[in-house]
């Protein structure tokens, strides 16, 4: 009973009792219950509070990555691409399991067992609040970080991080593995413009993912954490050190073997910047599809994905490029060498390296390489390029025939020894001939623009804008309005044979004066060789270009009537000037404008307009616009049935009046001015072309004054192409130089692998022409017998102005008196 007293009067005992080892773990459980509890009831209430206002997860499903405009030819093959952003989706099945292993190894090892969250990440998350009092880096799934860069910012605070952790948890109950794993790669930002897995494969090492090793998915992968501070291009230190650390995770979950272990961490680091490799050089009509996907849609046009098919042929465009590039070289080289491009200053490194580095910021141009002259024979060379290859250059590569400009006249004497005109540290260019050797050169100061289309409805076959983009983005093809020369007479004459005129007409090529009244100063036109032969037949004076039968022509049709014609071919008779200089192709025009004019005479009398882009399409596919060009429709008027190019019947019916290109010109004008274009070819100014083999092409060349600009537009039935050569200043380009000249032998190459295989078509007849024999000298009907008769073709109402015998007849019309 005392110590029973004791024990209930000391209460001391009482509680070393209740501290007990037993009861001390009760009372931590009830703690820690109680901590859970309030910790569980926190977060429910956090989660009534912050769930409404989260964003629905299953926007993910359709969501629009941010994709770049691209541009096709009209065969497939990427001409361009636009964006600040480089990324090009892929399905999960298209992505490596081996590359899929790296980013689990480095970001998420326990992804397909997780639900979202990871309890080491949370804790290792609640461990960096106690030390530091805010979340640092590190610990969030590939879930999570999926849902901070579609829904959340990257700010470093708790109500972000609780955000981050619903969404991540309903994304995996909405979204399979695979799904998260999709959108997280073509998500992601991989540095230097790189949006997404591929889009990073190819900017890092010029490749395709599936094409990569190991220790390259490692190092794309490592960009991920911070794709500044890991970049390979900019921190190749601290990208190496994360590589081979990814590449040891790799090994250690066993995802590589020893081996493969060991041939990753000895790999060499092969990352280097690779931009956008296009299919085909077109970087003109990339840019004029880019302004016309602009004009359609926006700025938005950069970020939809949008995928722009154009008509462009790839090989006519790489053959359009390759002929203007060759015609300004050989151009260059007989107007000789202007000199070095610059010079260098002594090197400081032995291995030249501050000189590459120079090298590296001048841009290539139409294939032509800068190079840094290094050291220097009597008939020998050797230079730097950019990529720190040194070539040697002997006195047959293009050495023994530099000349020094003078001037567009005239050349000094070919130099006998290279130190004449180089010494080291001198800029200079060389190119590759086809015998991949390379050669001496220079950029040409000249330049060229050429446009091709299809005659049937106007598609833009192939544009070369300049000598090279990167030189000038000036677009002369479709900007770079120029007088037209001579190239413009078959408009004037077509006016002419609308009214009166036949191909064998007689008109004076004689001088003429006209006094302008108002100034008293007199206008004394010459032809181009400043010669004069006196009276003959139409057709003579438009293959052998005559200015003075133009003019007269234009005198004797009417001001009026030849801009009512000139109307019908699309231009505004409001900007031609009103005087006889039309006549010899004064007002300026563009090689666009040109084709489109001649395409008229290629197809038989219609209008067509020139239009680039097929359609646009979205990055599903989806179509958003479709041109709907007019076309030529010849058996429409003939109410025959339709025939595709193979044979094949495409329709019994005409074509719907509102698809069809409308006639401009009367089917027999066109057949007869086809043929005064074929002997320009076959006998006048562009003879040259005969060397093509061909009875179905026509053309004309254009010279203007000076010369300053030359021309030649030419067709078959299937392609018409207009070539201009000039100065941009408008300077003098030599005396020499002539539409048969500079652009003539552009045309002639283009032309050459544009037409190869494709047989000759000559037009078929219309009806309402008809041939007659006729004196070549007075352009009447020959005397039965005569020796000398010519054939010529005629409308039919033209010839019953004559007897079959030959003889006037007496109610003849007879010709204004101007035309003499």
């Amino acid at each position: 009973m005392r110590a029973s007293s004791c024990e209930f009067a000391n209460p001391l005992i009482h509680i070393e009792k209740m501290f007990s080892k037993k009861s001390l773990f009760g009372i931590i459980f009830w703690l820690l219950l109680a901590g859970t509890s309030v910790t569980l009831v926190t977060f429910a209430g956090l989660y009534l509070y912050l769930s409404p206002k989260l964003p629905s997860v299953e926007s993910l499903r359709e969501v629009k990555l941010q994709t770049p405009l691209r541009v096709y030819s009209s065969d497939g093959k990427l001409i361009g691409e636009f964006g600040e952003q480089r990324r090009t989706p892929l399905t999960y099945n298209q992505i490596p399991p081996l590359y899929i292993k790296a980013l689990l190894s480095a970001e998420d090892a326990e992804f397909f067992e997780h639900h979202g969250v990871s309890l080491k990440g949370m804790l290792r998350a609640a461990s960096q609040i106690l030390k530091s009092g805010a979340i640092q880096s590190g610990g969030s799934t590939i879930t999570q970080q999926l849902a901070r860069d579609f829904f959340l910012t990257r700010k470093q605070i708790f109500s972000r991080k609780f955000n981050e952790i619903l969404l991540s948890i309903e994304i995996e109950r909405k979204f399979t593995k695979e799904e998260i794993l999709e959108l997280f790669n073509n998500k992601m930002f991989f540095g230097n413009r790189a949006y997404g897995l591929q889009a990073a494969a190819q900017i890092y090492y010029g490749k395709d993912i599936d094409q990569l090793s190991v220790a390259q998915y490692a190092m794309i992968v490592g960009v991920l954490k911070a794709p500044s501070a890991y970049n390979p291009l900019a921190n190749l230190k601290r990208a190496m050190i994360r590589r081979n650390w990814i590449i040891g995770r790799m090994y250690e979950l066993k995802h590589i073997d020893q081996v493969t272990y060991e041939a990753a961490i000895n790999e060499p680091n092969t990352a280097s910047y690779h931009g956008t490799t296009l299919d085909v050089q077109a970087p003109y009509i990339a840019e004029m599809a880019r302004q016309e996907v602009l004009d359609r849609f926006g700025d938005k046009a950069y970020v939809q994905g949008y995928k722009v098919y154009t008509t462009v042929d790839s090989a006519m465009q790489a053959t359009a490029q390759a002929a203007v590039v060759k015609g300004l070289l050989g151009y260059d080289q007989r107007h000789g060498y202007r000199g070095p491009e610059r010079h260098l200053k002594p090197s400081q490194e032995s291995d030249l390296a501050d000189w590459q580095e120079e090298l590296q910021g001048i841009p290539v141009l139409g294939g032509l390489e800068p190079a840094a002259v290094v050291d220097l024979g009597d008939k020998s060379l050797k230079v730097l390029m950019s990529n720190g290859d040194l070539v040697d250059l002997g006195w047959e590569q293009g050495l023994a025939n530099v000349r020094p400009y003078i001037t567009e006249d005239s050349r000094g004497a070919a130099y006998a020894n290279v130190r004449d005109f180089l010494k080291a540290g001198d800029v200079v260019r060389i190119v590759k001939d086809n015998d991949d050797q390379w050669n001496f050169s220079q950029v040409p100061a000249i330049q060229s623009a050429l446009v091709s289309l299809d005659p049937s409805d106007g598609a833009i076959r192939s544009l070369i804008g300049g000598f090279d983009f990167n030189q000038s983005h000036y677009n002369r093809a479709t900007q770079g309005a120029r007088q037209p020369g001579s190239s413009f007479k078959p408009l004037l004459y077509t006016a002419a044979l609308e009214n009166g005129f036949t191909p064998a007409s007689i008109i004076n090529d004689a001088p003429i004066v006209i006094e302008n009244t108002s100034t008293g100063i007199a206008w004394r036109p010459e032809n181009d060789d400043g010669k004069f032969v006196g009276p003959m037949r139409m057709r003579q004076a438009l293959y052998r270009s005559r200015n003075l039968v133009s003019i007269r022509l234009l005198r004797s049709i009417g001001m009026q009537t030849a801009l009512d014609s000139l109307a019908r071919f699309g231009f505004n008779p409001k900007e031609f000037p009103r005087d006889l200089t039309l006549a010899l192709g004064s007002h300026a025009l563009t090689p666009m404008q040109m084709a489109t004019a001649y395409a008229s005479f290629a197809n038989g009398g219609f209008k067509i307009d020139p239009y680039l882009v097929t359609r646009i399409e979205e990055d599903n596919g989806k179509v958003v616009y479709e041109a709907k060009p007019k076309k030529v429709c010849k058996e429409c008027e003939r109410n025959e049935p339709q025939y595709a190019e193979d044979g094949s019947l495409i329709s019994t019916s005409p074509m719907d009046t509102s698809q069809r290109a409308p006639r401009i010109i009367d089917a027999r004008i066109a057949y007869l001015i086809d043929s005064m274009l074929k002997d320009v070819v076959d006998k006048g100014t562009g003879r040259l072309a005969k060397q093509l083999g061909r009875k179905d092409i026509a053309g004309k060349t254009g010279t203007t004054n000076g010369p300053r600009d030359t021309w030649f537009s030419g067709y078959n039935p299937n392609i018409v192409a207009s070539v201009w050569v000039g100065f941009d200043a408008n300077t003098l380009l030599g005396r020499k130089e002539f539409g048969n000249s500079a652009p003539l032998p552009i045309w002639i190459d283009f032309m050459r692998t544009a037409l190869e295989g494709v047989p000759d078509q000559l037009p078929r007849q219309p009806e309402g022409i008809v041939t007659v024999r006729i004196n070549p000298d007075t352009g009447k009907p020959a005397m039965p017998g005569d020796p000398d008769a010519i054939f010529e073709v005629f409308l039919g109402e033209d010839t019953s102005r004559t007897s079959a015998a030959g003889h006037e007849n007496t109610e003849q019309e007879t010709l204004p008196d101007e035309i003499f």
